[in-house]
């Protein structure tokens, strides 16, 4: 992986992270957390929509609706868990 590759998954992952974190509970969680939260939601949205046979491309906005609906998914776990 190169330095733009890098550059540009770790900005999908805080723009999934930052986006989901809207979604869920309002606001974001700084921008390492939601650099961990999407990248972790990309690997969840991954295997959520290969196991649905669900497909959204392999460019930059199926990339980023997969690390989306996988970090919406995290955080409600996250939030289950917490109460």
């Amino acid at each position: 992986m190169d330095l733009t590759s890098l550059l540009i998954f770790l900005g999908l992952g805080a723009l999934a992270g930052w986006l989901a974190g809207k979604i869920i509970k309002g606001g974001g969680s700084g921008l390492l957390m939601n650099i961990v939260i999407g990248i972790i939601g990309s690997v969840i949205g991954g295997w959520a929509f290969g196991e649905l046979g669900i497909s959204v491309g392999n460019d930059l906005v199926g990339s980023l609706v997969t690390a989306v609906v996988g970090a919406i998914i995290l955080l409600f776990i996250v939030g289950l868990v917490k109460k």
